[in-house]
């Protein structure tokens, strides 16, 4: 009797559903937490260097200190990513994180936090975020099989959405509590985060010596050099940051369009929240969307939408309306992010993986000071609607190219 290359062949594996995934689930358990505590963070300390000083300027200083320096070692962070074992990076910059929040913890409960020690922690904090995401982004990938990379992105968007909801107002609960309770907070969240760094082992290029050359020419720039040398890539890149850089401008536009209205500060922040409704939401129709719209519709089909919502306070600027259009404007986003994330894993090197994730997220952050920037620059000179109607102009000036040439829209999940 012969046995054929059939009989012992082994039977094709099933792989583990996510939600019993445990390696998968810990480190997005850890994920959440630290995005939390960002969230409650970037709330609680410009409010207590305000109650400090009582000085918007050192209030605001601490998200330019923190911002400055997640931009300035972005890149760098990558190439750290890509040539060390991610996991002891991960470990090191959540170690590094805890022991901050816990420095102006105790500080704040003895009586001794000074100005300069909380605008040294927001530095610190920024760079532990430009080293430790990379690395915290790649994790939660390499733990789960490419055909349930979708789902996992999906879940990985309800995250940062449900964070960037519960954050601030959490932030000023616990701050009603008592001026060391939100940071005493971020120390518990620092810490289950480390706690999941440290648990959960994962593959790492450089245990199996594809690392960075150390010596290697513009090594922080490569990632950012293959983007851009893949057309749907880099329309991807470009849109994404045209869509940060103006949705930063509209939210302080639309900050003036409803004071000018006569919408309370509160009232403000509650419209303010359709934002990341429209995150949450979204995020539960990803995978819908990526098996019905291929990449450069997609792209394209956010794009025009984010254009018109940019458009309609213009015309009725009502709490309710600017609600529903930060709402429907955010509905794609999710969409449009999980699939930057695929086409990376599709399309750039392991090797190179964590200087294209850094070397997005550099460009992500840079759009936004430059929006607000711009916006309030705007603002001085013209009417909150019509600086509304400039940006969807814009936007719709900039999608145009891409919309009326066939090489985006003729783009595939698989070319």
């Amino acid at each position: 009797m012969t046995v054929t290359d059939e009989q012992v062949a082994a039977p094709a594996v099933e792989p583990v559903p996510l939600r019993r995934n445990w390696r998968f689930q810990t480190l997005w358990a850890g994920s959440a937490s630290s995005m939390l505590g960002t969230c409650v963070a970037d709330t609680a300390y410009p409010l207590l260097l305000l109650a400090m000083t009582g000085s918007p300027t050192l209030a605001g200083a601490f998200g330019a200190c923190q911002f400055g320096a997640s931009v300035l070692f972005g890149l760098h962070g990558g190439v750290v990513a890509d040539r060390y074992d991610r996991r002891r990076v991960l470990i090191l910059a959540d170690s590094v994180r805890l022991l901050t929040a816990l420095s102006v913890a105790v500080a704040l409960l003895l009586h001794r936090l000074t100005v300069p020690h909380t605008l040294l922690a927001a530095a610190v904090i920024g760079a532990t975020m430009a080293y430790g995401a990379p690395s915290r982004m790649l994790a939660l990938r390499a733990v789960v099989p490419p055909e349930q990379l979708r789902q996992a992105l999906s879940q990985d968007e309800l995250r940062v959405n449900g964070a960037a909801l519960a954050g601030p107002p959490l932030a000023g609960l616990l701050l009603g509590l008592g001026r060391a309770v939100p940071f005493l907070t971020t120390v518990l969240t620092s810490a289950l985060a480390l706690g999941a760094s440290v648990a959960v082992r994962f593959d790492s290029p450089a245990r199996d010596g594809a690392a960075t050359p150390r010596k290697e020419k513009g090594a922080a720039f490569a990632g950012l050099r293959h983007l851009f040398r893949s057309p749907v890539l880099r329309a991807t890149v470009l849109v994404v940051v045209a869509l940060n850089v103006a949705g930063s401008a509209m939210l302080l536009a639309v900050m003036v369009l409803l004071r000018d209205g006569g919408t309370s500060e509160v009232g403000t922040g509650l419209v303010l929240t359709g934002e990341a409704v429209g995150g949450l939401l979204g995020a539960l129709f990803v995978s819908r969307l990526h098996g019905r719209l291929a990449p450069g519709a997609l792209l394209l089909a956010v794009g025009w939408i984010a254009a018109l919502m940019f458009a309609l306070p213009a015309f009725a600027g009502g709490p309710v309306v600017v609600f529903a259009a930060l709402t429907v404007m955010s509905l794609g986003v999710p969409a449009l992010r999980v699939m930057l994330d695929v086409l990376v894993f599709q399309r750039v090197p392991e090797e190179m993986r964590g200087r294209a994730v850094a070397g997005t997220m550099t460009l992500l952050m840079g759009g936004l000071p430059i929006g607000s920037m711009t916006a309030g620059l705007l603002l001085d000179h013209l009417a909150a609607d019509t600086v509304l109607l400039l940006l969807a102009t814009a936007l719709a000036a900039a999608l145009l190219p891409a919309t009326l040439g066939r090489g985006l829209r003729g783009t595939s999940w698989n070319s």
